[in-house]
């Protein structure tokens, strides 16, 4: 992972998606990329009509959209990427440095066209009344085909120091490991987490082991056998005493544009820990 990039608007939870990409960007010799999005003219920030059952609820109060925003959201990266020891830029170049990008469009174009060609992108999981912030995490996750870190409105004390890896043998938990080795072979400690039995077809948990030995990465594994995936997940995710949760975005459906199964968007909405998740 050499670039993260985080939607950048002048809020206390994107100074907390800001922070924790720098903090993870240092640790991988990354750039950081900060984007602020304005509206195209007189357009709304949309997001694909598939995903409306998803962001219903009321329209955030504050305008992030005028000059005055994109200049305080500006000020917000250059004052955290100084404090993070990075060179503010405004054109690429070698990195490590903290690229400053100012777009007009929707969130679903913007990573679209930024999305694929980036490692990570990190966002803060919205409030319940914050339509517009949900449209941002989902139009990452769903147009980018790169992971998404989703964190709390509020600063963990850390992030990916201790992973656990949500492993149900499916091609989408196997696509989101390979996307993570970067931070998995940074971290202190890994643990695999899987309910019930593994009798479908593909890499059981004893296989991903093996896979993460020979990367040279020491693995625990926690096996649960409870009726619900979310609480199997959750109660994993204690006992190793992670810091980041890691998993594919199991869906219903293949379709790109979809409505998330419970894990998913249990994880996406309602638990308030650090998920590194990807979706192809």
């Amino acid at each position: 992972m050499k670039v993260i990039c985080v939607p950048v608007v002048n809020r206390p939870e994107c100074a907390v998606a800001l922070a924790a990409a720098f903090d993870i960007g240092k640790a991988l010799d990354a750039s950081v990329m900060g984007y602020h999005l304005r509206a195209h003219g007189h357009s709304e920030v949309l997001v694909p009509e598939e995903m409306s059952a998803l962001v219903e609820g009321e329209e955030d109060i504050t305008d992030d959209s005028g000059d005055d925003c994109q200049q305080s959201a500006d000020q917000l990266f250059q004052t955290l990427a100084t404090q993070n020891g990075y060179e503010y830029k405004n054109k690429a170049c070698t990195g490590p440095i903290a690229l400053w990008q100012s777009k007009a469009g929707s969130p679903d174009k913007l990573f679209s066209i930024v999305g694929p060609v980036t490692d990570m992108i990190v966002v803060s999981r919205p409030q319940a009344n914050g339509k517009k912030a949900k449209k941002f995490m989902l139009s990452a996750l769903l147009n980018s085909a790169k992971p998404v870190l989703v964190l709390p409105q509020e600063a963990p004390v850390s992030i990916g120091k201790r992973i656990c890896i949500a492993w149900n043998q499916s091609p989408e938990a196997a696509r989101a490991v390979s996307a993570a080795m970067p931070m998995i072979n940074k971290a202190d400690q890994v643990t695999i987490v899987s309910n019930g039995s593994e009798s479908r077809l593909g890499p059981k948990s004893r296989h991903l082991q093996q896979y993460l030995s020979m990367h040279g990465v020491n693995t625990n594994h926690i096996k649960l056998s409870k009726s619900n995936d979310t609480n199997a997940l959750l109660k994993g995710y204690q006992e190793s005493q992670s810091d980041l949760l890691l998993m594919g975005a199991y869906s219903k459906s293949r379709l790109r544009q979809i409505i998330f199964g419970g894990v998913t968007e249990h994880m996406l909405f309602k638990a308030d820990i650090p998920v590194l998740m990807l979706h192809q």
